[in-house]
């Protein structure tokens, strides 16, 4: 009987284990637990805190500058911008996040956020409650790993942004926004040469430092000279190469 009952557990068990690892597989956060081999009973911990999920309409804010910081939120569907906004009520775009990003990281210093985060289309995220992510880490070093490396690839990302502010020309900006967005869509199993621009191209000029004309300029200058294709908000990277020498060209 008690053999049975032991086995009866363990099969339990293992379909636990293989439906959880089903949906780690498909979910945005993968990053977080999957690559370090998290057993069992820590992906139920993990999979408890990342239950609640919220939905955020077009046009609408997932936080606002100053609001008290409590969570990590993962881009489950959808499109993000951050903004700050100065004295003088113009807006400048500090980022834009795609499924599988995680957004909020700019409240862990001060306990409050230091931007306005507001969907670019109809959009899903994961709560992550911060405190609640942060003991679990501290008990399972895999996942304290995978979540430094993450924080630590946003501060890449944003040192990348200062160098292409300050080294690269009008076209050269340009240029490096698609090829990071392509790489971004590449990483989530998406083409990387096709996808659609969720901002508008004033929104790319502010997040590049870049007047709307000349935002408009540089697409229609790839365009005439065959390197993409753009219909709308579809973009088609037609010669990625050439788009790589043109970034490659400052740098050396």
């Amino acid at each position: 009987m008690e053999d049975r009952e032991a086995a009866s557990v363990s099969t339990q068990k293992l379909h636990s284990m293989d439906s959880l690892k089903a949906a780690c597989a498909n979910c945005n956060l993968r990053e977080l637990c999957v690559p370090g081999g998290i057993p069992i009973e820590e992906l139920v911990k993990l999979d408890a805190i990342v239950a609640m999920r919220r939905r955020v309409k077009r046009g609408e804010s997932l936080f606002n500058v100053g609001e008290k910081f409590r969570s990590l939120y993962a881009v489950r569907t959808g499109f993000f911008k951050t903004r700050i906004t100065s004295n003088d009520g113009r807006d400048q775009i500090t980022g834009f996040q795609v499924p599988g990003e995680l957004l909020g990281f700019d409240g862990v210093a001060t306990e409050h956020h230091g931007v306005d985060a507001i969907a670019l289309e109809d959009s899903e995220v994961c709560i992550l409650p911060y405190n609640e992510l942060e003991r679990i880490a501290r008990d399972f070093q895999p996942l304290q790993h995978q979540l430094h490396r993450v924080m630590s690839r946003e501060i890449v990302r944003e040192q990348n942004v200062m160098l292409l502010l300050g080294t690269m020309k009008a076209e050269e900006r340009v240029a490096a926004f698609l090829l990071n967005l392509s790489e971004r869509y590449r990483h989530l199993g998406y083409a990387a040469n096709e996808y659609v621009l969720r901002m508008t191209r004033q929104e790319i000029g502010s997040y590049l430092g870049l007047k709307l004309e000349t935002v408009s300029r540089s697409f229609s200058k790839f365009q005439e000279q065959g390197i993409i294709e753009a219909r709308g908000k579809n973009i088609k990277l037609l010669k990625m190469e050439a788009l790589r020498k043109l970034i490659s060209a400052t740098k050396s």
